[in-house]
This record gives structure tokens, sequence and C-alpha cells, in this order.
């Protein structure tokens, strides 16, 4: 799975729509190798992007869970210290 797309369910608050389109971006782009489609393939590329982004929306929108939703900054935090590990920076 291509690393920039990150989890978006179960947080508080929800997914926003443009974190659902950058992920749908990602994905597009990494089964495609296309950082940027040739203008032949331009629209068959945004078209996959939409439809990916509203059934990831339809499918957060329906799943449920009985966990306590993720806090936005200590995800962050956590992925900040899982860097400076992994990379010995901070």
């Amino acid at each position: 799975m291509c690393r920039n797309i990150k989890r978006l369910y179960n947080f508080d608050p929800p997914a926003t729509n443009e974190e659902i389109y950058a992920a749908s971006l990602q994905y597009v782009r990494k089964i495609t190798g296309f950082n940027k489609p040739s203008k032949i393939n331009e629209e068959a590329f945004n078209q996959a992007i939409n439809e990916i982004a509203n059934v990831t929306r339809e499918l957060l929108n329906t799943l449920e869970t009985k966990a306590e939703p993720r806090n936005r900054e200590v995800e962050a935090e956590r992925a900040r210290m899982r860097a400076a590990k992994r990379f010995g920076t901070y």
C-alpha cells in the first residue's frame, strides 16, 4: 500500500472531503504509475479519482465501530515519533 495514503476511518472529527480526495489521488497515482497523466488520459484519470473518492466516502459513512474515535493530534505525534526513530531526526 502507498505510504502516503493515511487511515481515514474512526477519527474525531471525521475525514474531510479533501482528505478523501487526496487519498483517492494517491491511490490512482500508485496503480497507474502516473504522477500527472497525459492529456489523452486526463479525463479517465480524474474520473477514477472522483469515483474512488465517492466510494470511499460512502464506505466511511457506512462502517460502524464500538471503538473510541482516534484523536488526530495524538496520531500525528505517534507518526512523528516513528519518523524520529526511523530516520534519527525530530
